[in-house]
């Protein structure tokens, strides 16, 4: 039978992962700061590598541990069942963490050199827009959010 500290260990584990909530809305609307108006000078494709690291690799991590407590748990008696549970423990949280990988993904992002109509000369990097095909010499607006910057046809 499981002791009571092992079943509220889980109980917290499961009220703690049914309460995350996305705080990510997708209309929602950006105050702009200003945008300003020229004319591309250069384009060019270029792509980026972003390592992208388990982010669930602490809960598997917990979760290893936590059933490999339990399992330890079961073998022994006495202090000897405490070394049990302990090894356990390590034991399924270094299995768990090893499982978590770590991935790569190729990003095609398309750089902007823009002259704009106030003199500056800016750098944009965004991602492209097969709607809105970006080429040297077109007319653009340059929107500044808090933020961020995105580049459109100017119409």
């Amino acid at each position: 039978m499981l002791k009571p500290r092992i079943l509220i260990l889980l109980a917290l584990l499961v009220s703690f992962a049914s309460s995350a909530q996305s705080v990510y809305q997708r209309d929602q609307a950006l105050p702009v700061e200003k945008v300003v108006y020229g004319e591309i000078e250069s384009r060019r494709l270029i792509s980026q590598t972003e390592l992208i690291e388990d982010s669930h690799q602490g809960w598997r991590t917990f979760g290893g541990a936590l059933l490999g407590g339990v399992i330890g748990h079961q073998f022994g008696g006495g202090s000897g069942q405490d070394v049990a549970t302990v090894l356990g423990a390590l034991l399924g949280g270094g299995i768990a963490n090893q499982q978590s990988q770590a991935r790569t993904i190729q990003h095609q992002l398309l750089e902007l050199m823009i002259k704009q109509d106030d003199g500056q000369q800016v750098l944009v990097i965004q991602t492209p827009d097969p709607s809105m095909p970006l080429a040297a010499g077109d007319r653009v607006r340059v929107i500044y959010f808090p933020s961020s910057v995105r580049v459109d046809i100017a119409m």
